[in-house]
């Protein structure tokens, strides 16, 4: 295997503003484990920034022009960071270069085989799984992820391997920086309103993310959902690479043959160049078991035995927020979804509901993530939020927005009630946690759902349950 290649130049001493970020952090770890002398700034404490100074990364708290280091060698930077940031405003002082996040991952990656996996949703789930199997396999890969594992616990790592695995974002465009040996693409949706006006802008987003696939690679697509089937179709018709199907449609080049419910994980059966293939997926649901075939689909796609592949993706145990168990209490159990838009929203509801114990009652705490998601969101939002036996809706998590005059969580409130959902807003996080516990009895399950800090209430409410 031949070891990654030396950092570039230009990466040397990077500074990355933002660094505590799931993406940023990533690509911080990797360069920090090659070698490069990193530093960073971010908002505030966290176990990533703690995570970081282990590997001697200087990480500093707040932002200020004096934390950017005369001698940096490059200030990397995400599409959230804002252009009045005083680093970015000392950068072009000290005439430092800037560097997006993408472009340095994509510097990561030169002279690797890479798998980029994009899509609108299970981006991150995909990206582990490849990334846990290709390790249990000896491989030891290289990958960047956009969450933790819940196994190694860690978002990126830099192996000695030649395969690099790598979540490929679509919400700005950065996807296309990339040249992957194997692109997958899980689905194609109209999300991200900030950045794209139309359907018809995603597809040629996509199409110009499969257009950068090396000579000779091949593009791992889902053949149920109608925009990959879209997508595909494009590609055939104007590029000559390889595409490659999988899913449930009985045309699919790998086929899934069963998917079986086994409480919180399940089992697939896949029909694969006329074999018949099963294994175990650590957690629940019909898109879960589908993340795991389109990581086979990619493997087999490089080359690696697809009964080896099979077998090494059983040991994949989950990714943090990925319908994440946080505990058990008074025999309610509490689980953390990240999803945020309403498909995703309703994937994970219809999982649980399935995993559900008989008698027992789906009860969620959602926050909406984003304003100008809940403009164009709103009504499938409230309508995904009918699949629960109760649902509190939080105020919108802004993250990098301002807000938009007449957007609030009321629109998903109204919206689900209009949908027959018992729905109750709740400005004050604390009383969500009093609530819901107080809702909840045995054998129930608890679902804190949402792509912003919604996330932090799971421990408290397993505490509310023992009080």
């Amino acid at each position: 295997m031949a070891p990654a290649p030396a950092v570039p130049a230009v990466m040397e001493r990077p500074h990355f503003i933002g660094i505590g970020g799931a993406g940023m952090s990533g690509i911080a770890k990797i360069l920090a484990q090659r070698g490069a002398k990193v530093a960073g700034s971010d908002a505030k404490e966290s176990a990533t920034a703690e995570a970081l100074r282990a590997l001697g990364v200087t990480v500093h708290i707040g932002h200020a022009a004096a934390h950017l280091a005369e001698d940096a060698s490059c200030v990397v930077v995400s599409s959230a960071i804002r252009a009045d940031n005083p680093e970015l405003a000392r950068a072009a002082e000290l005439s430092v270069p800037v560097v997006h996040r993408a472009d340095a991952l994509a510097s990561l990656m030169t002279g690797l085989r890479a798998i980029a996996v994009a899509g609108t949703h299970g981006k991150t789930t995909t990206t582990s799984m490849l990334a846990v199997a290709l390790t249990e396999l000896g491989l030891d890969p290289s990958y960047a992820i956009g969450g933790d594992l819940a196994g190694p616990g860690t978002n990126a790592r830099y192996g000695e391997g030649e395969i690099f695995v790598a979540e490929a974002d679509e919400s700005d465009r950065s996807f296309q920086k990339y040249d992957p040996e194997v692109a997958i693409v899980l689905n194609v949706e109209l999300d991200h309103h900030a950045n794209y006006a139309s359907m018809e802008e995603i597809y040629e987003s996509f199409e110009a993310f499969a257009g950068k696939i090396v000579p000779g690679g091949t593009l791992v697509i889902c053949a149920d959902q109608p925009g990959a089937v879209e997508l595909a179709s494009r590609v055939r018709a104007r590029s000559a690479v390889k595409v490659v199907t999988y899913g449930e449609d009985p045309a699919a080049d790998v086929r899934v043959h069963k998917i079986a419910a086994r409480g919180l994980t399940s089992e697939v059966t896949v029909l694969l160049e006329g074999r018949l293939l099963t294994f175990a997926v650590s957690v629940p649901g019909r898109h879960y078991a589908l993340n795991a075939v389109a990581a086979l689909a990619a493997g087999v796609a490089l080359g690696l035995p697809a009964h080896n592949l099979a077998s090494a993706l059983g040991a994949y145990t989950g990714v943090k927020r990925r319908l994440q168990l946080k505990g058990e209490a008074a025999g309610v159990q509490v689980i953390d979804s990240y999803a945020h838009h309403p498909t995703e929203m309703t994937a994970d509801l219809e999982a649980m509901r399935a995993a559900a114990p008989p008698g027992s009652r789906l009860l969620v705490v959602f926050q909406p993530h984003l304003f100008s998601r809940t403009q164009e969101l709103a009504t499938e939002m409230g309508q995904a939020l009918a699949l629960a036996d109760a649902s509190l809706v939080l105020d919108i998590y802004p993250a990098r927005e301002d807000p938009i005059p007449g957007v609030t969580s009321a629109l998903i409130t109204d919206a689900a009630e209009a949908a027959g959902a018992t729905v109750t807003a709740v400005h004050d996080k604390g009383a969500a946690v009093d609530t819901v516990a107080g809702m909840a009895g045995p054998g129930d399950l608890v679902l804190t759902m949402g792509a912003g800090d919604v996330t932090d209430l799971g421990p408290d409410i397993l505490a509310r349950l023992t009080d």
